[in-house]
């Protein structure tokens, strides 16, 4: 905006002296040289108008553009499945030589886990470190595979952790940290300074070293975590996926099975309370016929 203004201030003031210019072509020669007088102090104007507005741009700075940092965020994917217990160790197979097939630049096994003995109860657990810019198409891969066992996934969720404050802070604390290390290893270099002064740099330094490692290996961690998402896949045992018509069947079944496990139990403690106050009825009856027949 401002360069359009000086450019209008510059056009106004070339318009007059135009005009005279062209009023003096009209006038006779007598009348030339008090016109040409004024055409060129018109000119010095313009001259003068154009280098004040080239000052007014130097003037102004050229502000450079702000940064603009991309949220550094750790991705933590989970998965979970239904399906049949014996189908458990089959599928949990199968994702571990997914993640194989990727590469270790792309996808690694962190950890599997397998227990159980009932096939109506068992669990699994796969862990996986997969590169963060392939962990949406890895899940759909895992969904994929799940579906092709009649798997019923049970829960999908994605969640994260801002990690950007944490490691500009890191990063800051090493830059300060290295400095000081620097300026310390000069002072022992130079050997300015006292014999307890040296020792205490000697010191020093080594705290520094060991305040620089720490830094470095929790920076690099986060690094890692934002590089790496953590998916986890769970797995659990249930009825055997089948059609409509037989899943009310086994639900009404298994709800049948828990009445009557209700039912022998209750008959169970009856027979515990009533069991012994019945022979204790039956044995005062036969003792009172003893003594009657006596």
């Amino acid at each position: 905006m401002r360069k359009r203004m000086n450019k209008s201030l510059v056009l106004l003031a070339v318009f007059p002296a135009l005009a005279l210019a062209a009023c003096s072509a009209t006038e006779p020669d007598g009348a030339q040289e008090p016109v040409s007088a004024d055409a060129e102090s018109g000119a010095s104007d313009v001259a003068e108008a154009s280098s004040a507005a080239d000052a007014a741009e130097s003037a102004v700075p050229d502000l450079a553009p702000i940064a603009q940092t991309t949220p550094q965020l750790a991705y933590a994917y989970d998965f979970a499945f239904r399906l049949a217990g014996d189908a458990i160790g089959g599928l949990q197979r199968r994702h571990a030589d997914l993640c194989e097939q990727q590469g270790p630049a792309s996808c690694q096994i962190l950890g599997m886990t397998k227990s159980g003995e009932d096939a109506d109860d068992m669990t699994g657990e796969l862990r996986l470190a997969v590169a963060t810019r392939h962990t949406r198409a890895f899940g759909a891969l895992l969904e994929k595979e799940a579906e092709s066992v009649d798997a019923v996934q049970l829960s999908s969720e994605i969640a994260t952790e801002e990690l950007s404050k944490q490691m500009v802070d890191t990063e800051a604390h090493l830059r300060a940290r290295t400095e000081l290390r620097d300026r310390l290893l000069e002072v022992l270099r130079t050997r300015r300074g006292s014999v307890e002064e040296l020792v205490a740099a000697e010191r020093s330094v080594a705290e520094v070293n060991q305040e620089i490692d720490t830094a470095r290996s929790w920076l690099k961690e986060m690094q890692g975590r934002v590089a790496y998402s953590t998916v986890t896949v769970r797995y659990e045992s249930g009825a055997p996926v089948a059609n409509d018509f037989l899943r009310p069947v086994q639900g009404a079944l298994g709800a049948l099975g828990g009445i009557l496990g209700f039912v022998v139990a209750a008959l169970i403690l009856l027979g515990a309370v009533l069991g012994p106050v019945a022979g204790l009825v039956w044995l005062g009856k036969r003792i009172n016929r003893k003594a009657e027949v006596a």
